[in-house]
């Protein structure tokens, strides 16, 4: 077993495993560690624990101290310039969250191009999605293929061309766009760019529980996989499921025995189309139901329809609580809106019939309409 804390280094970034190295740190506490790129500044998420050495990823880095005041103001200081900057870091979490001058910005542009002639020399099929130059002069290059890529005669090109230390990290399309950030079609900003540390399994199977429709345009994000937050609500759909009945279930509700035509899960409520009422389903609670059979299949051949007061007896009738509407206090909004709409309608003027140049009125009860009558 080995003693370990876990940090992350931006909010909603990936949480990273390091040796306390003797010291006591509590979930919160800011502390300064080793990196690849030097000492970084990170955010404990979780104190000393202990854990198995198997489960853990080497090299373990160690914690160098707690932060201290300058440390924490330096930090505000690098966010507040990025933030000014309006800048995305490209880099993953573990690397210097320093901001990048115009002149680092202008080498990793420069890079990027030349790389990506290399790899139309080379005639190699990537996609490259970022490149980033780090302090001690190691150059990352972040790229996407379909296929596993052999790079080895790319990156020693790379390393006499630029005279530093090459990388080539091959990512997924799901971290490609945890890369370059966006929006969603809920108009936020991606989840796996803002609080997901790490992606979870999400199955079609998952869009069928929850009656969604399969339309791959609907249910996929920008990445072209199916949308993180489709696992979101599984566990409240999956509990759901357990309650409700199937489709097609033959059950007893307080009208009488029925089909189950449709069930929603939400609010745990089905339609039943009953055999001896209307043609069009009721609507019950679930737990005004019976279930019989569930699911699609034949009709118990012994079964006996109970009496009606039995029937009857399974309607729900909700507490007396439950039946007071209380109506809900307006907000100051739409009071000034009903207060607007009604000095509106007492402004509308009404309408006067118009009258003719001698003074009378031109409406059909004037005498210009006046009906002759037999006797006149």
């Amino acid at each position: 077993m080995t003693e370990i804390i876990n940090a992350r280094f931006q909010e909603g970034g990936k949480e990273y495993s390091f040796n306390p190295n003797g010291l006591t740190v509590a979930p919160g506490d800011a502390v300064i560690v080793s990196t690849t790129a030097g000492p970084e500044y990170g955010v404990c998420t979780e104190g000393n624990h202990m854990v198995d050495e198997t489960t853990l990823v080497a090299p373990l880095r160690q914690v160098l101290r707690l932060a201290t005041e300058e440390d924490e103001a330096e930090h505000a200081r690098k966010q507040e310039t990025r933030r000014e900057r309006g800048e995305k870091r490209a880099a993953p979490p573990a690397r210097s969250a320093a901001p990048k001058t115009p002149e680092q910005k202008a080498k990793e542009k420069e890079a990027l191009q030349i790389c990506q002639q290399k790899i139309d020399q080379h005639g190699l099929d990537m996609r490259l999605v970022s490149a980033d130059i780090s302090s001690d002069g190691k150059v990352l290059f972040c790229f996407t293929s379909e296929n596993r890529v052999d790079f080895r005669a790319l990156v020693k090109d790379l390393a006499a061309t630029f005279h530093a230390r090459i990388e080539l990290r091959q990512i997924g399309v799901r971290d490609e766009t945890k890369l370059l950030g966006g929006l969603g079609i809920c108009g936020q900003p991606y989840c796996c760019s803002r609080f997901l540390d790490k992606f979870q399994p999400v199955s079609i199977k998952m869009a069928k529980t929850q009656s969604l429709s399969l339309n791959p345009t609907k249910i996929s994000g920008a990445c072209g996989r199916l949308m993180c937050c489709l696992k979101y609500e599984q566990g409240a759909y999956e509990d759901a499921v357990k309650r409700c009945p199937k489709k097609e279930s033959f059950v007893e509700t307080p009208d009488g025995v029925g089909t189950v035509t449709d069930v929603n899960l939400l609010r745990e409520k089905v339609k039943v189309r009953l055999e001896d009422g209307e043609e069009m389903p009721k609507l019950y609670l679930n737990r005004e139901i019976r279930v019989v059979r569930s699911g699609k299949g034949k009709r118990p051949e012994d079964y006996v329809a109970p009496p009606k007061e039995e029937l009857e007896a399974l309607r729900y009738i909700p507490p007396m609580e439950e039946r007071q509407v209380t109506a809900e206090p307006k907000s100051e909004l739409a009071e000034k809106l009903g207060e607007i709409f009604a000095g509106e309608a007492k402004r509308v003027p009404t309408r006067k019939p118009s009258r003719a140049p001698g003074g009378k009125s031109k409406g059909r009860g004037g005498p210009q309409h006046r009906r002759r009558r037999p006797h006149d």
